[in-house]
């Protein structure tokens, strides 16, 4: 009788790209509800949300995953190490007499995917599922110094590209990326129940007029990919432009009407592979709706 197969186990990387904010203060979720596009006011204790700050014209600025701290009354901010500072600035700028505080810690991040880790490896971080879809797999902040790792940060990035999950500072223009650009509508980070938020007006007028010429696709390719920015054609003609790639594939933030066409980038073929849950938005609307629709009140 042969041996049961071994099981697999997860894959866990250290993610030195990200670092940690901590929000504390007796208003810390009024504060923050009111300029982010996720729901933080019902945040649940073991979640996290993936919200984004946007420039008053509704552009993407940072995004990032906020989750409370189990063992502190504070909120903790997973993101991109070089926008850390930038984020503290942007957020305290709208302080006024709010009792927050915003502090950068030394917190690491790590990632986990492929396999639900060991519970010990959750029980001794601040764990909790990557929100935007199931495969994602876990984030970790301050892991146990002696995590075992087998993955590397680069190993995630692919993970997370075959995915079409975007990383706001590789895949998203400060100023000028809208939200549902990068999918932020259709992976959770945008609530339209919630009320006003930074740009929230024209985030809105978006979504419920179906105005949006573009979003990001995974993209997959024969030959390695060219650096990001680099024009994706379609009979000659510019439909979109290669965003963050890793090898053979990427995203590129494509025109809708564009993803079921034969695509270029650099003189070699491209193929979209949208996922499931990014299908029925390619899909081009029969006509607009009318004028009158409008966001609920």
């Amino acid at each position: 009788m042969s041996a049961p197969a071994p099981i697999a186990k997860a894959h866990v990387a250290p993610l030195g790209n990200r670092a940690v904010l901590k929000l504390a203060g007796a208003d810390r979720i009024r504060f923050l509800q009111g300029l982010v596009t996720a729901d933080i006011a019902t945040l649940e204790p073991g979640r996290a949300a993936w919200s984004a700050c946007l420039t008053p014209q509704g552009r993407w600025q940072a995004d990032f995953f906020v989750t409370a701290d189990p063992d502190e009354t504070c909120l903790l901010l997973d993101c991109a190490a070089s926008q850390a500072e930038q984020l503290r600035t942007l957020l305290l700028r709208f302080r006024l007499r709010a009792d927050v505080q915003l502090e950068l810690t030394g917190l690491s991040v790590y990632a986990a995917w492929g396999n639900d880790p060991d519970s010990a490896i959750l029980e001794n971080a601040i764990s909790f599922r990557d929100p935007r879809v199931e495969d994602a797999g876990w984030r970790l902040i301050d892991p146990a110094p002696d995590t075992p790792t087998n993955a590397s940060a680069l190993d995630y990035d692919l993970h997370r590209l075959l995915l079409g999950l975007p990383d706001g500072v590789q895949d998203c223009e400060p100023g000028r990326t809208l939200p549902a650009e990068a999918n932020m509508d259709l992976l959770g980070g945008i609530s339209w129940q919630k009320g006003c938020f930074l740009g929230q007006e024209v985030t809105a007028r978006m979504h419920y007029r179906t105005l949006l010429k573009r979003r990001m696709v995974p993209i997959a390719s024969s030959h390695p990919l060219p650096a990001p920015g680099t024009p994706i054609t379609h009979d000659g003609q510019e439909v979109g432009m290669l965003r963050s790639s890793h090898d053979h594939v990427g995203l590129a933030l494509l025109k809708v009407e564009a993803a079921e066409k034969p695509l270029q980038c650099n003189g070699h073929a491209l193929t979209a592979r949208p996922p499931a849950w990014l299908a029925p938005a390619l899909k081009p609307a029969d006509k607009a709706p009318p004028e009158s629709t409008s966001p609920p009140e």
